[in-house]
């Protein structure tokens, strides 16, 4: 072979390089996914149940707590729990449907709130209401248009805490409907969901959902509710499907 005459093959190089990073892409999944793909929980010497307040924020969502509500207040925890449900300035039915549960469910707790707050936009100042109404010191957080995966949701996250442990984070999915849209939006709610509970258990949590989370009522008063950042204090995770 003449040396002084050779030319590179560029595809080569090119196929060489694109190789090498698809490895190294691939490795790096494989690191972090396979993080929740073999976790498993650690066994307990025993079973704990602390109380819980379950915090629900609705603004004209009667109908979607019609359907909803009722499985999270049937929740089988034999320890003590409330529900709240937020009524945010609602112009729907939701006062007079929270009027009729209560008569049927006694842990039911209605706050209604008739004004809008200034400069606290979304759901931050009614959830803030609700932490604050909450009669114990783990709050647990879900939507209006969210049930419960099964009737041991609230035992399931409440197990989450231990010592030093302040958040608990859970995937919330979606409910699987014909279309092509169904099938993108559960996708990209599963990626999410792959992505920042690997992350989590990497030790690097960057977020949670609030269709599913919980956290002590403490670390709200502490850190004076949302302005600041609560992710880097999580330290365990607690993986129960809500739907």
């Amino acid at each position: 072979m003449d040396f002084l005459n050779w030319q590179p093959d560029w595809r080569l190089i090119l196929f060489v390089a694109f190789s090498l990073v698809t490895l190294i892409q691939l490795c790096f999944y494989w690191g972090l996914f396979s993080r929740l793909a073999f976790f498993k929980p650690k066994q307990k010497a025993k079973s704990q149940q602390h109380p819980v307040s379950v915090i629900v924020c609705a603004r004209d969502e009667a109908n979607n707590l019609a359907r909803n509500l009722p499985g999270v207040l049937v929740q089988t925890y034999s320890s003590s729990h409330e529900v709240i449900v937020v009524n945010h300035n609602s112009q729907d039915d939701t006062r007079y449907l929270l009027d009729e549960f209560k008569k049927t469910f006694k842990g039911l707790h209605a706050v209604n709130l008739e004004q809008e707050a200034k400069g606290i936009p979304g759901k931050k100042y009614p959830l803030s209401i609700g932490i604050k109404e909450a009669k114990h010191e783990i709050v647990l957080l879900t939507d209006a248009d969210c049930v419960p995966a099964s009737e041991f949701w609230i035992h399931k996250m409440q197990d989450g805490y231990d010592e030093g442990v302040e958040i608990v984070i859970g995937y919330g999915s979606y409910h699987k409907r014909p279309g092509l849209l169904n099938k993108l939006i559960r996708f990209e709610t599963y990626h999410a969901g792959l992505q920042y509970l690997s992350m989590a258990l990497a030790g690097q949590p960057y977020m949670g959902v609030g269709r599913n989370l919980s956290y002590k009522k403490a670390l709200f008063l502490r850190i004076r509710g949302f302005p600041l950042s609560i992710t880097f204090l999580v330290e365990m995770m607690i993986f129960s499907s809500i739907r």
